[in-house]
């Protein structure tokens, strides 16, 4: 609360709850939730019943964990949209949709992963394919989590590539994001200047997913490009590789970047403006 100035205290209690919530890498089960509140179970299901009905707040029938709602990812997304930055990029993200008659969206880095933050659809796309605004992409398997990947410093990563291994243990992409396999995959996202995949976020998508630096050499923005693989050309090279690499360098210009081409390795100490 602001000295001088009256206020809710039950609202700045309950924040707590949705700040634990943030804080923490996955859903939490009602005890876990109370004890990092430092407040008892039952007062804190309390606050959940409430926030639920709002939609701050949902809980998985199945697990009985909770998790942040679709209200507080509408409320991130409508701040990170707000970002003076992002105003720059989503303009560059519709004027590359015109341009190759594909979806294209932008992603930054969240403490989940990286995380959707706009998209575009073409005017003969009535609906956006693959993508939904606040989807977390995995590092190991997506397009737009490989070149987050290949180009975020590992410790910066490592917290969520240690989480997807976890959490899948059966995929053989997940199994590769360790050692020199994972370091020779990403050595090879850096020369193509782009992270790819087919058939991720669904079968039968090609999608690319271009870098945006900033005046410091840091990765500030993913540049996506998605669709169907029949009518998109994935080719390295391609007209709409091409396209979408002019579009991130013109954007990574916009904030500041030395020059057009992205960064040769996540591990080069970052860039000072002369």
């Amino acid at each position: 609360m602001m000295p001088g100035r009256a206020g809710i205290q039950s609202v700045e209690v309950g924040y707590a709850v949705l700040d634990a919530l943030a804080s923490a890498p996955d859903a939490m089960m009602l005890r876990d939730l109370a004890a990092a509140c430092a407040m008892s179970a039952a007062k804190a299901h309390r606050y959940l019943v409430s926030f639920q009905r709002v939609g701050l707040v949902a809980q998985d029938p199945a697990t009985s964990r909770y998790d942040l709602g679709p209200t507080a990812r509408r409320l991130g997304l409508a701040s990170l949209a707000r970002l003076d930055g992002l105003a720059a990029a989503r303009a560059a993200a519709a004027r590359l949709c015109e341009a190759i008659g594909h979806t294209t969206a932008l992603a930054v880095w969240s403490e989940r992963g990286p995380i959707i933050v706009h998209c575009e659809t073409p005017s003969c796309q009535p609906l956006t394919i693959g993508l939904r605004l606040g989807s977390v992409m995995p590092l190991s398997s997506s397009a737009t989590g490989r070149c987050f990947a290949a180009w975020l410093p590992r410790e910066q990563i490592a917290a969520v590539l240690a989480r997807e291994r976890g959490a899948r243990p059966a995929r053989p992409l997940a199994r590769l994001a360790t050692g020199s396999g994972w370091a020779t995959r990403m050595a090879a996202v850096r020369a193509r200047g782009a992270g790819t995949a087919d058939g991720d976020p669904q079968p039968g998508l090609v999608t690319w997913c271009h870098p945006v630096f900033d005046a410091t050499g840091r990765l500030v923005l993913g540049l996506v490009t998605l669709g169907p693989s029949a009518a998109f050309n994935g080719r390295a090279g391609g007209m709409i590789d091409r396209a979408a690499q002019s579009a991130a360098a013109a954007l990574s210009r916009e904030f500041g970047a030395a020059d057009a081409g992205p960064a040769p390795a996540a591990t080069r100490s970052p860039r000072r403006r002369r």
